[in-house]
């Protein structure tokens, strides 16, 4: 594994350990320090392997000289100009035959020469293909994975969305239309009194109406509903 070129499952962990690194550099760096972090869960020693590969750190987890250098740079484009050295040393084979067109190989070209070049499956091969565009965009060529969690950066600028809330119905004035509501509840005469009746009576009453009108309604409501 050492001989080949590094894969790991999910190369978006190396590039999150990579910016760990930039901002605190530990004295020693192991499959623990990656486990610490919460990165590469189960894979830690992928993500090992590939900074040994491409010279962050040696064989004892030691940052070396040259890792020194590039780290120190606090500038993203001079970080990512002195990163792609080691990345172009490292993975001198595929530059010798591909040269600078290397860092933009479409993965279908990558994944050939991976597999040509360390005899690896279909499966592996995407792998280090994968591993490779990560140390490419790093190296200021392509765009990083977005970390998994991390929320969209959200433009200040943009008219915000208005969402709508549900208003309430005005409610309609109660109608004066001069209507009458009569509501009479009887029980069955029977012997179970349980069983109730509501009966709502609604009658509108004539606006041009006499008193003699009115008079004569009521007695004849009286007369016909209300009494037994």
């Amino acid at each position: 594994m050492a001989d080949s070129h590094p894969y790991i499952s999910g190369p978006g962990n190396i590039a999150q350990m990579i910016l760990q690194l930039r901002n605190s550099f530990p004295m020693s760096v192991t499959s623990d320090t990656v486990k610490r972090l919460g990165l590469a869960s189960n894979n830690e020693s992928y993500v090992i392997n590939a900074l040994q590969f491409v010279g962050v750190i040696d064989s004892d987890g030691k940052r070396t000289n040259e890792a020194a250098d590039v780290f120190s740079h606090h500038k993203d484009e001079e970080f990512s100009s002195s990163f792609k050295e080691l990345v172009s040393k490292a993975y001198s084979d595929l530059f010798d035959l591909h040269g600078e067109k290397a860092w933009t190989l479409d993965e279908d070209s990558l994944i050939t020469f991976f597999r040509r070049a360390d005899q690896t499956s279909v499966t592996i091969g995407k792998r280090q293909a994968g591993t490779f565009k990560i140390f490419s965009a790093l190296s200021g060529y392509g765009e990083l994975p977005t970390p998994r969690g991390a929320k969209p950066k959200v433009n200040s600028d943009a008219p915000k969305k208005t969402t709508k809330r549900d208003v309430p119905k005005k409610q309609e004035p109660a109608k004066s239309d001069n209507s009458l509501f009569l509501s009479e509840r009887s029980g069955n005469k029977g012997a179970n009194r349980d069983f109730g009746l509501s009966v709502r009576i609604e009658i509108n009453l004539p606006a041009d109406g006499s008193k003699e009108t009115y008079d004569n309604i009521f007695k004849s409501i009286r007369e016909n509903l209300l009494n037994d």
